[in-house]
């Protein structure tokens, strides 16, 4: 699986050279398979893996069961996922986001399976079915080139896998050793926390405190406790009132449509102006 270059990201490239938070949690789940290897694998799934019977004595379950697999092959698979899926995302969050995502997607998919089949699980899937509905969101068009021939856009791929997760969860009562209710958990998580665009609240208010604040100085420049910040040239003001005006835009366009409605260059404004905010 790989997908193509030209939209924002490189191609296969990119893969090989992990952002630092997709590397920590490569390597935390290769690590933790590692123990789970050298140590009586029953110790360690009962201390680690999300068993909700056992909630009560185990509450840091829910965080610890994502980071624990049960074979090579699905260990091997997920990281997979993470190690494509990944990088885009955070290199457009950053670090601390991109980790919060992924461990409230995680959350999600314990909290679904636990509600309606309430079985002992582990695996990062539910984390990753988020990070696929993201990657999906923010670059609906990308090319995923899977098994590295079929070229398959990212919205159908991710929406397929969603169609499956979904037909296998309402069938999940067949005793199949795969969570799909958590797969399903972590996609749904996922979906919801973007579209209710929590990610981006505090992001959003500070840029619309910095254009009111730009407006308001443009408009009363006596504030002597802010001179400057105000120049003696016109140039300045107008060329901030038209960047603002572009701002708001942007933001009536969030408040409509959510922010997985932006275009790159809209996002590009947003990250300036935040820029631009700090460094003032």
């Amino acid at each position: 699986m790989s997908y193509k270059s030209g939209l924002g990201f490189d191609s296969l490239g990119m893969s090989l050279r992990p952002t630092p938070m997709v590397k920590r949690l490569l390597v935390a789940n290769t690590v933790v398979f590692a123990i789970v290897l050298l140590l009586p694998s029953a110790i360690v799934l009962d201390w680690l893996a999300f068993q909700p019977a056992r909630i009560v004595f185990r509450p840091w379950a829910p965080l610890t069961y994502m980071f624990v697999h049960g074979s090579l092959g699905h260990l091997f698979f997920n990281m997979l996922m993470l190690f494509f899926f990944g990088p885009p995302l955070e290199g457009r969050w950053g670090e601390l986001e991109f980790l919060k995502f992924y461990l409230i997607c995680g959350l999600g998919g314990a909290a679904l399976s636990f509600i309606f089949l309430p079985v002992s699980i582990v695996g990062a899937s539910g984390a990753l079915y988020g990070v696929m509905i993201a990657f999906a969101l923010n670059w609906p068009k990308a090319p995923i080139y899977v098994f590295g021939i079929f070229p398959v856009e990212a919205r159908y791929l991710v929406g397929f896998m969603a169609l499956v997760a979904l037909l296998s969860a309402t069938d999940s009562a067949t005793g199949s050793n795969v969570a799909h209710l958590a797969h399903l958990g972590g996609l749904i998580t996922g979906w919801i926390y973007l579209k209710a665009d929590f990610r981006t609240a505090a992001a959003i208010g500070s840029v619309r405190r910095a254009a009111t604040k730009r407006r308001r100085l443009a408009i009363v420049p006596g504030d002597e406790s802010e001179d400057e910040a105000v120049t003696s040239s016109s140039r300045p003001v107008k060329e901030d009132s038209a960047l603002y005006d572009r701002v708001d835009a942007v933001l009536d366009k969030i408040s409509a449509k959510g922010i997985t409605a932006l275009t790159p260059d809209e996002l590009e404004l947003l990250d300036e102006v935040s820029r631009k905010h700090r460094t003032n």
